[in-house]
């Protein structure tokens, strides 16, 4: 398994590096048994230090976590103890996972954009109704099957994933609702 282990504006030294192998390793071990590449980010927020780790699994899947904490070696330990729990909610389903699919998971490439907020709040007409686009990137889009959509986006702690349904092969969203339950759309 690849690691890239870097910090923002933090000296990263080799203690911690080989901290994060060894207990990242030890975790992703005992549920997803063929992860390819871990990120781990490691940054400072006033007083206290955040981690983020985002695992990509050779299926396509990602599985994410973030923590804070005051001391840096906390702060990854709390990320690593988030992960392990989510991977542990979604042990049988990725277990399933890997006897259905034999092949990674497709990817559509798209184009994905920022768009300006308005923030005008005076009255004021807008000259033209076309949104200012301020940032353009691009993105993929699997192909999975609903539940895999579901898992996908709470392992990866978004509020949203847009995805190519693989039983009819259209674009379909899942998202979390305000109610806490997941709502499907399906055009």
């Amino acid at each position: 398994m690849r690691y890239q282990i870097t910090g923002k504006h933090i000296d990263v030294g080799e203690a911690l590096q080989t901290h994060v192998k060894t207990e990242l390793g030890v975790a992703l071990d005992k549920y997803s048994q063929r992860p390819t590449d871990a990120n781990v980010i490691f940054s400072k927020s006033a007083h206290e230090f955040v981690c983020e780790v985002v695992v990509h699994l050779s299926t396509g899947l990602n599985a994410s976590a973030k923590a804070h904490a005051t001391e840096i070696y906390a702060a990854f330990d709390d990320c690593v103890e988030k992960m392990d729990k989510q991977l542990r909610r979604y042990k049988r389903r990725l277990k399933d996972h890997h006897r259905d699919r034999t092949e990674p998971v497709e990817l559509l490439g798209a184009s994905s954009y920022i768009l300006a907020s308005d923030v005008e709040s005076d009255a004021e007409e807008p000259e033209t109704l076309q949104p200012i686009i301020v940032a353009e990137m691009e993105t993929s889009i699997p192909s999975l099957s609903v539940g895999e959509a579901v898992m996908q986006m709470e392992l990866a702690g978004a509020p949203v994933l847009v995805f190519r349904n693989e039983k009819k092969d259209g674009l379909n969203v899942v998202y979390r609702r305000e109610d806490g339950n997941i709502g499907w759309i399906d055009p």
